[in-house]
């Protein structure tokens, strides 16, 4: 499976504006040279101009830079590691994982690995503008 852990936190990172303060910690999704996330690493608030999604929530969102109709997806209503399609006719240009859990996004709406497809960290990842259209998602136990 390939995964992008340090892409999705720099695009995260870079839409923090230069003027915002730093504690010196690591960005989100970032924990070192492995690229790896800890199992339950702390959810983050929305970093200041970034949209909104409430904490436990995957929201995905119909055109780029958090903008058209959104959708929230939480752990109560999801089968974990299955796959989860878009409702017909709906797809994402832009997502926050803010569920604790990896989340894989998929071009195929069937999580079919022959299209596109990226996981992003759970602790507070911002993808104002995903690489393909998402039509299917999965949420990792951890």
């Amino acid at each position: 499976m390939r995964t992008t852990f340090l892409a999705a936190a720099l695009a995260a990172t870079a839409l923090v504006p230069a003027t915002a303060p730093s504690s010196g910690a690591a960005p989100a999704g970032h924990h070192g040279a492995t690229g790896q996330q800890h199992a339950r690493s702390a959810p983050q608030a929305a970093p200041a101009g970034l949209a909104p999604c409430g904490s436990g929530q995957l929201c995905l969102w119909a055109k780029p830079d958090f903008k058209g109709a959104v959708q929230a997806h939480e752990l109560s209503t999801v089968d974990i590691e299955s796959c989860v399609p878009l409702p017909a006719g709906s797809s994402a240009q832009a997502l926050v994982n803010r569920t604790g859990r990896p989340v894989t996004t998929y071009q195929s709406a069937e999580c079919a690995e022959t299209g596109e497809f990226e996981t992003y960290p759970g602790g507070g990842t911002w993808v104002p503008r995903s690489p393909y259209t998402v039509r299917a998602f999965k949420i990792w136990e951890s």
